[in-house]
């Protein structure tokens, strides 16, 4: 029974979607939906039921999720032993990084992997993420974690890592702030007060105003989300953001009011279609996708 087979399986139970498997593992969908079928035929029983719709564990699948994650770790566990036996070879892996780490637990990965690995160094690079693609494209950084804005840009490899969600940032006296969630048309009347125009979340909140039918009041712009909430604090507009991080940064002056329906912005590591990975950035992100 191939090993790689198995931690394809991990990989898909765990996005319940063939096509970011196949992404995450640097294989087509095809191979991978041939890799899964391989192992049902060797085990004997369905892994997966799939309808045109949607793909879910089957019984059997649920039982030998549990057999096949442990076998994964084990496979990294036993690589990673090898590797660091090698004294004489040190392994450089330069990763770039949106700047805002620390809500998304991408320092805890980085820190993982070093501790783990005593002979590979990391080079980060933090950046915003339009910035990142560059040094991407200028083999300036082998891996990226980046905001992803549309998923229609096809020019790079991703595999997903952890997603976000936008949120309205109200006073706390606003007559919406105590709201479990509300609708963004509910704000077309207030003052805005925006990260600066050439940011992400940027385009991300101005679009979600338009889908929601109004064009936002824009009376400030920042670099900086933590000079827009105390702004906000002391009854200068209200803003859309990103809920983890804002989370760290919130007081007492502002509520965090869920926006509905939901609008998601992933975060993916990104890295070039047309290069080969260095065994660095092959073994970072295995450790990234191993199962909890």
């Amino acid at each position: 029974m191939d090993i790689d087979y198995i931690k394809e399986f991990v990989v898909t139970a765990e996005t319940m979607n063939f096509l970011e498997a196949s992404e995450s593992l640097f294989i087509s969908q095809s191979s991978l939906s041939k890799h899964i079928k391989t192992l049902e035929k060797e085990l004997g029983v369905p892994l997966f039921e799939r309808t045109t719709r949607k793909v879910s564990l089957s019984d059997y699948g649920v039982t030998f999720l549990e057999y096949a994650k442990q076998i994964a770790n084990l496979q990294y566990q036993y690589t990673t032993a090898l590797i660091n036996k090698t004294e004489n070879i040190k392994h450089t892996l330069t990763i770039g990084s949106i700047p805002i780490m620390t809500p998304y637990k991408i320092t805890d990965a980085l820190i993982k992997f070093k501790l783990e690995n005593k002979n590979f160094s990391i080079n980060l690079i933090e950046n915003e993420s339009s910035n990142l693609k560059e040094l991407l494209r200028e083999n300036k950084c082998e891996l990226a974690f980046i905001r992803e804005e549309n998923d229609d840009d096809n020019e790079f490899a991703k595999i997903p890592y952890t997603s976000d969600k936008l949120c309205a940032i109200l006073p706390s006296y606003h007559p919406l702030a105590h709201e479990s969630e509300i609708k963004l048309d509910q704000l077309k009347d207030e003052d805005f007060l925006l990260l600066q125009p050439q940011s992400i979340l940027y385009n991300l909140s101005i679009n979600a105003c338009k889908r929601a039918g109004f064009t936002p009041k824009i009376t400030f712009t920042a670099k900086n989300a933590e000079n827009i909430i105390d702004l906000i604090g002391k009854g200068m507009g209200v803003s859309i953001l990103t809920k983890k991080p804002i989370q760290y940064m919130a007081n007492s002056r502002v509520s965090i009011v869920d926006i509905t329906p939901k609008i998601s912005t992933p975060i993916k590591i990104y890295y070039k279609k047309e290069k080969s990975l260095s065994l660095a950035a092959k073994h970072f992100i295995n450790c990234i996708q191993l199962p909890d």
